[in-house]
C-alpha cells in the first residue's frame, strides 16, 4: 500500500507541471522514492548530463571530464544520435555510460501510452545500434513521468532515474556561477546531478554555463569528501 501511495505522490505531482514535477518535488520525491530520484550511496555523487550528444558542445564536455579524471552517465536523445552516430560512439569509447532520453524530446502528459513506448523503443534502438551497448537507465524529458512511461520502461527493461539536483543551466541567464550555487544547494551525499551537454532545447549557447561549472563543481564535491561517477558506479 505504501509502495503504491508513493508511485501515486509521483505520478500526479508530473501531470501537475514542470515546476511540480521537475524541480519543488526533490525533497519529496527522494523521501519516497529514492531509486527513481537517484539517491545512491553516500560517498559518492552521480553525473548526468541531458540531450546530447552534440558535435558543437559534446566533446568540449568530454575532455573537460577527461582532465577531471571523472566519467559520467549521458542521457541521448535518439535524434540527436541519428543526427550523429559516431559522436555517441566516442562519447561510449572514452567510457562514459550511454542511457536514453527518448527519441525526441516531448514531453509524456503530451502523448499517449502507445506512443510513448514507440518513442522509447525508437530511441532504444538507435542508440543501442550506434554505440554497440544497449542502455540501462532511462530519464523522461522534463522529468514528466506518466503512466505510459513507467508501463514502456518496464516492458523494454529500463530503470527510470530523475535527479536530486540540477544547474538551471538550460537558461540564457545562466553562467558556470549560477550552475554551481544551484547544484550546490541541493546537493547531498549520495545524489544525482542533472546538467545538459547540448542547448538543442535550451537557450543558445546555454551548454557553456554547465562546461563552466565543471572545475567549480569538482571543488565543491572535493570539499564534501564525494566521489564523481556515473549511475552504474552509484548503486541506485
Amino acid at each position: 500500500m505504501a509502495g503504491a501511495a508513493a508511485a501515486g505522490v509521483v505520478l500526479v505531482a508530473g501531470h501537475a507541471g514542470p515546476a511540480l514535477s521537475a524541480a519543488a518535488g526533490n525533497g519529496a520525491r527522494r523521501a519516497l522514492l529514492p531509486r527513481l530520484a537517484g539517491a545512491g550511496r553516500t560517498d559518492h555523487v552521480a553525473l548526468t548530463f541531458d540531450d546530447g550528444p552534440d558535435r558543437a558542445s559534446t566533446p568540449a564536455f568530454l575532455a573537460a571530464l577527461d582532465d577531471l579524471g571523472w566519467r559520467a552517465t549521458f542521457f541521448m536523445l535518439g535524434r540527436m544520435v541519428d543526427a550523429d552516430p559516431g559522436l555517441a560512439r566516442e562519447v561510449a569509447d572514452a567510457g562514459h555510460e550511454i542511457a536514453l532520453h527518448g527519441y525526441e524530446h516531448i514531453s509524456h502528459l503530451r502523448r499517449t501510452p502507445a506512443g510513448v513506448g514507440d518513442d522509447l523503443r525508437r530511441g532504444l534502438d538507435v542508440l543501442s545500434g550506434a554505440t554497440g551497448r544497449r542502455p540501462v537507465w532511462f530519464r523522461p524529458p522534463y522529468g514528466h513521468v506518466s503512466g505510459g512511461t513507467a508501463l514502456a520502461a518496464r516492458r523494454l527493461g529500463l530503470r527510470t532515474v530523475l535527479w536530486t539536483a540540477w544547474g538551471r543551466d538550460w537558461t540564457a541567464k545562466a553562467t558556470p556561477a549560477t550552475v554551481t550555487r544551484t547544484v550546490g544547494r541541493r546537493l547531498r551525499p549520495g545524489g544525482t546531478v542533472l546538467l545538459h551537454d547540448s542547448d538543442c532545447t535550451s537557450a543558445p549557447g546555454a551548454w557553456q554555463a554547465a562546461l563552466g561549472a565543471l572545475p567549480r563543481l569538482a571543488e565543491l564535491v572535493a570539499d564534501r569528501n564525494l566521489a564523481v561517477g556515473p549511475l552504474s558506479d552509484h548503486d541506485v
